[in-house]
């Protein structure tokens, strides 16, 4: 790892058909972000927001620091590019498992700064016992709250990291939006 917090996975050899070098940077709270130049010489930047959304910047040539087109992409619109770019579903089925072992599942969710939970605490929400799924980490701006206890509170902004059934988490991923 450089000191910018980057990984480079590999060299540029592009004769024998391999991939270009990608550098892979960790986004404390917002994700991974993965660079690569292509053989034309463009910058390409895709940034894996935790929430599985993704998005596509090409950067200036003359300019490293600005981007000529960003693309914003749902989940759906992630898979319906890398099936036209020729993926397989292979990924995508291995992502799914490596998320959901034996029922469990894992999502963030963030407290939206008009939630009627902002302020409170886990306790006074119950939220276990009325969906099931646990609050595992609580993602503050580039503080993370590992294993938070019941009196740990919400502040607006906050990413939780929640585990339980794919039922649970849309139970709470609703009783914070209401």
């Amino acid at each position: 790892m450089n000191p910018a917090g980057s990984i480079g996975n590999g060299p540029s050899v592009r004769e024998n058909g391999q991939m270009s070098e990608v550098r892979e940077t960790k986004l404390p709270g917002v994700g991974v972000r993965h660079e690569f130049e292509t053989a034309g010489g463009e910058r390409v930047a895709v940034l894996t927001h935790r929430g599985g959304r993704r998005e596509v910047a090409i950067y200036d040539r003359h300019d490293p620091d600005a981007s000529t087109t960003v693309l914003h992409l749902s989940a759906d619109d992630t898979r319906t590019l890398a099936e036209l770019l020729g993926t397989s579903h292979v990924s995508e089925v291995v992502t799914a498992v490596q998320q959901q072992v034996e029922g469990l599942a894992i999502e963030w969710l963030t407290v939206d700064p008009a939630s009627q939970f902002v302020g409170t605490s886990i306790a006074d929400g119950q939220f276990r016992s009325q969906t099931g799924a646990s609050i595992v980490a609580i993602l503050r701006g580039t503080d993370t709250i590992p294993a938070p206890g019941p009196d740990e509170r919400f502040a607006a902004g906050d990413v939780l990291v929640a585990a339980g059934t794919p039922d649970g988490l849309t139970q709470l991923r609703a009783l914070l939006s209401s």
